[in-house]
Parts: structure tokens; sequence; C-alpha cells
């Protein structure tokens, strides 16, 4: 871009259309930076990065429906479904449909899927020793991350209201 002739509008627009100016970008690459480090953690498991997901949050329910997995996950049924099977062939999970509702199939670890919450013990500390930051700065992160989400899921919600309304322009 030619600078001489360019007004300052253009050129803070032009900076805020740059890909290393996009906070979104950021957390994406962050997140995939992330995925590396599991990848690596968790080789010997025979883990992946979601199916470790899904194991943290059976560990602490212990069965969940498949709905309320996905939702604290945020992953829809496409993506969780496939990953669920895999994990039941392997032997971590079990499904089982709900006996009060058909259309509701519940989720919970098998003996060896609670097995591994000790071989990935050591996971969380590995991965905080990996961000070279401290435990301090690692939960204030997470916390500004939550707000964060949280503040984008009711845009989400603001913005669906208006295009239903038709009020969005």
């Amino acid at each position: 871009m030619n600078t001489a002739h360019t007004s300052p509008a253009e050129l803070a627009l032009s900076e805020a259309l740059r890909l290393d100016s996009q906070l979104c970008f950021a957390v994406h690459a962050a997140s995939r930076a992330f995925d590396s480090v599991y990848r690596i953690t968790l080789r010997e498991t025979g883990l992946t990065y979601p199916q470790y997901l899904v194991l943290l949050v059976l560990w602490e329910h212990e069965e969940l429906s498949v709905k309320e997995l996905g939702r604290r996950l945020r992953l829809d049924s496409g993506t969780l479904s496939p990953l669920l099977k895999r994990m039941e062939a392997a032997g971590w999970v079990e499904r089982r449909r709900d006996p009060a509702d058909e259309r509701s199939v519940t989720v919970r670890p098998t003996e060896a899927g609670s097995g591994l919450r000790e071989r990935v013990c050591g996971v969380p500390v590995h991965t905080v020793t990996s961000t070279g930051m401290s435990l301090a700065e690692m939960g204030e992160l997470r916390e500004r991350l939550k707000a964060l989400t949280d503040t984008l899921d009711a845009a989400v919600t603001q913005l669906a209201a208006e295009e239903v309304s038709g009020s969005r322009t």
C-alpha cells in the first residue's frame, strides 16, 4: 500500500484487516499450539486431546447424557458421536440408551477409561510448564478467556435474535 496517498482511516482499516491484528486468530493459534503439546504429552496413553477432554468431564461427573457432554465440551453431535464411537471401540467409555427416554443416550467411563486417570495425572503439570506461565498467570488468563467466551455467547444470542426479527442491517 502506498502510504503517501493513504488517509489515516485507510491505514487504520488496513491494519485492522491484517491477520496478525485479529484476536480470534491469536486465540485459534494458541489453541492449535495447545493441541500440539497435548498430542505429544498424551501419545503414550493412546488418547487424543478431544478424548482426554471427554474423560475429564466424565471423571468429574461419572455419567452424562451425550447432549450434556456436548454442551460442556462445546461440541455438536456430528463431532461428538464419532468421537464417542472410537472411545467405545477402544474400551474407554460405554454408551447406553436411557430406559426412561429412548432418544437419550448416556455415557460413562469404563473400568479401563477410569484407569487412564492415573496415567494422565501428570499431563496438567506438563502443560503448565510448557506455557512458561505461572499458575497465577494461567488462572488469570483462563478467567479472562471464560469472560470473553461468555461475552461472545451473549453476542451470538443477540445477533441471532436480531436476525430472526429482521432488525439487523
